[in-house]
């Protein structure tokens, strides 16, 4: 047990959390511009196994990583403009749309990845390329500080930016106006002379693209391949954080790093010869308690505001 705390109060502990964090942070932040348009995408757990796929297989084929990166990117970007136009255009129910999403990248990715590399499991065959490591000047060699920020995969550096960006996107800009405009209240927007649905193919393609970058890192960053169903719920962890983050910038930033620090801790776990079935559904417990407390703080301010 004593050999747990220490592991747990250590700079290699709060250094895994920031670097399991950061796919769900990505695709937390697409959740948060999708839900704040007033649309609800589901398919976030698809399209970062899709983006993980596509990095592996494009930046196997090209030789860069960065390339790899932005097929990625444009793979999110493509498979959210698909779910917007069947949702938005066509009026297919937005939660079946993406649960459709989800179970066509699930196998999807499978059959692309036997088709490449001959292998249903991992892309252990394909030469592909990481995203380098930063190690920052000077921060580095801060005590305590140092071994926790640098050192990070550029992703992980990518998303923080991300979290400052997406504030002042959403609180700053017109985007960011016309987005919250539509999502409280389209008749009103429209109005205007807002186009809601213009407004919302945007906030949806926003989301894809930040769903890919998280997909990308687990493949390019947070380990170097792509195996099946790698994403292991983290799409559904981050659609979590966002709720639990009451639909603020910040407060899914700060719930984000709450699942991240669990699964950091399920991981920590493991030196206790604890059986790695029940470790693995820690996150996941941790994702539904979560989920609990929010529905009862939120009950508790609905009542309040109702004055009962």
């Amino acid at each position: 047990m004593d050999s747990f705390w220490s592991v747990l109060f250590s700079t290699d502990f709060a250094f895994s959390v920031l670097r399991v964090t950061t796919p769900i942070l990505f695709a937390a932040l697409g959740a948060l511009i999708s839900n704040k348009a007033g649309i609800v995408n589901i398919g976030m757990e698809g399209t970062m196994l899709v983006g993980a796929l596509t990095g592996v297989i494009v930046s196997a084929y090209t030789g860069s990583a960065w390339i790899g990166l932005l097929g990625a990117v444009m793979s999110g970007i493509t498979l959210s403009a698909i779910l917007a136009y069947f949702t938005l255009k066509i009026k297919t129910h937005i939660i079946l749309g993406g649960i459709a999403i989800n179970m066509f990248a699930s196998g999807g990715t499978v059959f692309i990845l036997y088709l490449v590399s001959g292998d249903k499991g991992t892309s252990t065959s394909l030469q592909s390329k990481v995203l380098p490591n930063l190690h920052i000047p000077l921060l580095q060699d801060i005590p305590l500080i140092g071994p926790i920020l640098s050192g990070h995969n550029v992703l992980t550096y990518v998303s923080l930016l991300a979290v400052a960006g997406v504030y002042y996107m959403l609180k700053r800009t017109p985007l960011g106006l016309q987005i919250r405009s539509v999502g409280e209240n389209p008749q009103a927007a429209q109005s205007v002379g807002i186009s809601v649905g213009k407004i919302q193919f945007i906030a949806l393609l926003l989301s894809g693209f930040f769903a890919a970058l998280g997909g990308a890192f687990m493949s390019m960053g947070y380990l170097s391949l792509f195996s099946r169903d790698m994403t292991a719920g983290r799409g559904w962890i981050a659609i979590a954080a966002e709720a639990l983050g009451g639909g603020s910038t910040i407060g899914t930033f700060l719930a984000s790093l709450i699942f991240g620090a669990t699964n950091a801790m399920a991981n920590a776990l493991q030196i206790l010869k604890i059986p790695s079935e029940l470790i693995a559904t820690f996150p996941y417990v941790a994702t539904v308690v979560g989920l609990l407390v929010y529905a009862i703080v939120e009950s508790k301010r609905k009542k309040r505001k109702k004055g009962i």
